[in-house]
């Protein structure tokens, strides 16, 4: 990068705004025609931009609409450090490292400018911008008309002045940043289009940056050689919360998102160039859709279970897996409550009486919860919580699992799942979805169970036999029963549903709604993105449900080389080896390692030449290698 200047245009470039309609919502305050003259600007900025219009008669009549004042720009002056481009804002560190190479270039005005110059640690001296004039009232008058930048064509008049040595590269967003390479003043010219995108400029421009780590990664700035965000492609299947859409684009990846489920072949198409995926629980990851999938670094599962993703096959990839197992305990909690309610009063079919004009004031069978005995099976986050509000309401509370728990309250624990159903006058079923759980409840089941219980099911569809379960309520052996969850289930909400336990008398069926609730969802989305964020950005695998969990602060300093292997004897050696050949230094190495993979994240020194990466790659036993900036 040596001999290479940098020339940033400041207006949706170094920061997210236009300046002038910026200016005009602090200006027009109040006005009752503000509607129609920020339009107006917001017109003229945009011919101005596209060069529809020449620059210092846009800018000129723009000011007129406006007519603001000295404490108007003031006001902006202090706002405009807060709204840096996410992206510029993420490589603060190559301006202040590469300050005498950059040169800011702008039709906007100084009061405006300097101050973000000052945070990005760009010499003053080095920022060409326009002055505004004032009246003795503080009133904006105008321009500074011997100004070049205040006419059409005066960023390549201010460039060839400069005397410039070595490439010029012009990063900006408007049609007068690439008159700047169509004039000759640049030799590069990158059309930025992280805040706004205006295809005649990008029609024209050598290459359209998305964010300045494109532009970085395309000019080898030292130390910069790490896949630019804005090329990594996100996947987000299932109308999975815009909270995590938001999210991960805030942090500058691309995101593309489907509202249903894909089978396997659409997944397959889909996933070609993709490097994260997030899915619920509806799209199956198969070993063949990990075998196929090009570029797949992360799946993200924005809900409790992982069953519907082959893990082993995730591993034998280097691909990490990660869930929101707390996220929505409260939402599946409230809804078991709720249907126990519900079931014991008989309100499904009281309130469908009601529908069809029937009056049916009864209480013959309706029952309290208080002093009835609930037994629950899996006893873990959700099962776990479960059992405390039960007791708040006055029930006993037993509980079955095949791993140690600690027993809250006054619950406690069986040792089989025979027992249990004796005892129970409410069975919830809270187990996770692992193949041995399998028509966990099936007809013997159902047999050991007091007559007259109640059953629920909000955990997998799988771990209840419908039909054996329509055959026991049909019978009048099971009093009711509340599904949440079925063995199959429709991939979208426009296919059709159909199941046994459809017209049951005291049977309530929801669509799998346990964890939908708009706090639960927007839980999980916060939860899942942050972990594929810090799978990511840092590499910090910290509740992975396939890979070593390591958790790792963010990169600082130096730049940081990710290995998942096999775990196999020697790989560490061979990659140190690696490493010491290709004259890297070690700042920090950490290793660790599960039964079937192992995982070093090693930090080195910046300087280095990309090659000498390469041997890395290939050390026996790879299966993924990464390197973060």
């Amino acid at each position: 990068m040596p001999g290479v200047t940098f020339i940033f245009d400041f207006d949706s470039t170094l920061v997210r705004f236009e300046t002038l309609e910026a200016l005009g919502e602090i200006a027009l305050e109040g006005a009752a025609d503000r509607d129609a003259r920020l339009a107006e600007v917001a017109r003229l900025t945009d011919q101005a931009m596209a060069g529809e219009l020449d620059f210092g008669q846009a800018l000129r009549r723009r000011l007129e609409i406006l007519r603001p004042t000295r404490a108007h720009v003031a006001r902006l002056a202090e706002r405009a450090v807060d709204q840096l481009t996410p992206s510029i804002r993420r490589n603060l560190d190559f301006f202040r490292r590469h300050a005498d190479q950059v040169v800011i270039l702008s039709g906007g005005f100084d009061e405006i400018i300097l101050p973000v110059a000052e945070v990005l640690g760009v010499d003053p001296d080095r920022v060409f911008c326009n002055r505004l004039r004032y009246g003795a009232s503080g009133a904006v008058e105008g321009v500074d008309d011997a100004n070049p930048l205040s006419r059409d064509n005066g960023k390549p008049t201010v460039i060839g002045a400069l005397g410039l040595e070595g490439q010029v590269v012009m990063v900006g967003d408007g049609w007068n940043d690439a008159e700047v390479k169509l004039k000759g003043a640049a030799d590069r010219f990158y059309a930025f289009t992280e805040v706004v995108r205006r295809a005649p400029v990008v029609e024209v421009a050598d290459a359209e940056a998305r964010s300045l780590d494109e532009v970085l990664h395309a000019e080898g700035v030292p130390g910069r050689w790490s896949y630019p965000r804005s090329r990594i492609r996100f996947l987000l299947l299932e109308n999975i919360h815009p909270a995590a859409v938001e999210r991960l684009r805030e942090e500058g990846y691309a995101v593309e998102t489907e509202t249903g489920a894909l089978d396997e072949s659409e997944l397959i198409e889909r996933l070609r160039g993709v490097h994260v995926l997030g899915i619920r629980s509806k799209t199956t990851v198969s070993r063949r859709v990990l075998e196929s999938a090009d570029r797949l670094l992360a799946i993200g599962a924005f809900c409790i279970g992982t069953n519907q993703i082959d893990l082993e096959a995730a591993s034998d990839h280097g691909v990490a897996c990660f869930n929101a197992p707390y996220s929505n305990t409260r939402s599946v909690v409230e809804l078991a409550i709720g249907l126990m309610i519900s079931l014991m009063r008989d309100v499904a079919d009281k309130s469908a009486a009601m529908h069809q004009g029937r009056w049916n004031k009864s209480a013959t069978g309706s029952r309290e919860l208080r002093g009835k005995t609930l037994g629950i099976v899996g006893y873990g986050a959700i099962g776990s919580q479960l059992s405390v509000l039960a007791e708040a309401l006055g029930m006993r509370v037993v509980f079955h699992d095949l791993a140690e728990r600690l027993a809250l309250g006054n619950a406690r624990r069986l040792r089989s799942l025979d027992q249990l159903l004796a005892e129970a006058d409410v069975v919830s079923l809270h187990v996770d979805g692992r193949a041995e759980n399998l028509n966990l409840m099936g007809a013997s089941q159902f047999a050991r169970m007091k007559p007259g219980a109640l059953l629920l099911n909000l955990s997998r569809g799988h771990v209840v036999d419908v039909g054996a379960l329509a055959q026991a309520l049909g019978s009048g052996r099971i009093g009711g029963a509340a599904v949440d969850v079925f063995p199959e289930e429709p991939r979208t909400n426009a296919d059709p549903f159909d199941s046994a336990l459809r017209g049951l008398k005291n049977v309530i069926l929801t669509p799998h709604i346990g964890g939908s609730t708009e706090e639960a969802q927007e839980a999980i989305a916060d939860f899942a993105a942050e972990r594929l964020l810090g799978f990511v950005n840092r590499g910090d695998t910290t509740f992975s449900v396939n890979l070593p969990n390591v958790q790792l602060a963010e990169v600082t300093g130096a730049h940081r080389l990710l290995h998942i292997h096999r775990n196999q004897p020697g790989v560490l050696a061979e990659l140190n080896r690696a490493i010491a050949e290709a004259g890297l230094n070690i700042l920090g190495q950490h290793l660790k390692t599960d039964e079937r993979t192992g995982y070093v994240i090693t930090d080195v020194d910046r300087d280095y030449a990309p090659e000498a990466l390469r041997p890395l790659r290939d050390v026996p036993g790879t299966l993924r290698f990464r390197m973060l900036h």
